[in-house]
């Protein structure tokens, strides 16, 4: 069962043409989540392996329905990319970004609770939800995700990408069998 994101969930990013979101954007595409766009101003017209790149959030959710944004700008941006997120209806935020002020985040976090949305971060590697989607970089490329996580009936909450990916079902089986 996914929990906060499926293989329908329609996602964002922002900041999409910066390297660490290119990488992001592929790795995402692989793996089979529905990216329906991207934002960086400026760039609108451009695209990242088949994404269309927008000036801003609203450019995409004035045409479509956008359920989440993954927020890879840089730390001084960052507040106002999930603002925009937040304000034009994007109710689940998942932001790569890492060094932010604790006070931006606190501001984050108050918006997203008055809107009624969830924010995943800051200086988080992501999402995932087994053979559906993933939002960021958790488990890196998508073989990499297929091995490493497979659907059943446990879920795994970690501050710790590496911590995450070795603690997987697989592991688990061969070390706690009988």
């Amino acid at each position: 069962m996914s929990i906060l994101i499926n293989k329908d969930t329609a996602v964002i990013i922002q900041g999409i043409t910066g390297r660490e979101a290119v990488n992001l954007t592929r790795e995402g595409l692989d793996y089979g989540t529905k990216i329906v766009g991207g934002v960086t101003p400026g760039r609108a017209g451009r695209d990242v392996y088949g994404v269309p790149v927008h000036d801003c959030v609203r450019d995409i959710t004035s045409k479509q329905h956008v359920d989440g944004s993954i927020v890879t700008v840089p730390p001084r941006f960052t507040r106002d990319a999930v603002f925009e997120a937040l304000e034009a209806g994007v109710k689940l935020i998942v932001i790569v970004t890492e060094r932010i002020p604790r006070g931006e985040v606190a501001q984050m976090v108050e918006l997203a609770k008055q809107k009624g949305a969830r924010i995943i971060g800051p200086n988080c590697l992501g999402v995932l939800s087994p053979d559906e989607a993933k939002m960021g970089g958790l488990g890196g490329p998508a073989v990499n995700v297929r091995r490493a996580f497979k659907k059943g009936q446990v879920g795994v909450m970690s501050r710790s990408g590496g911590m995450t990916t070795t603690a997987t079902p697989s592991s688990c089986a061969s070390a706690c069998s009988p």
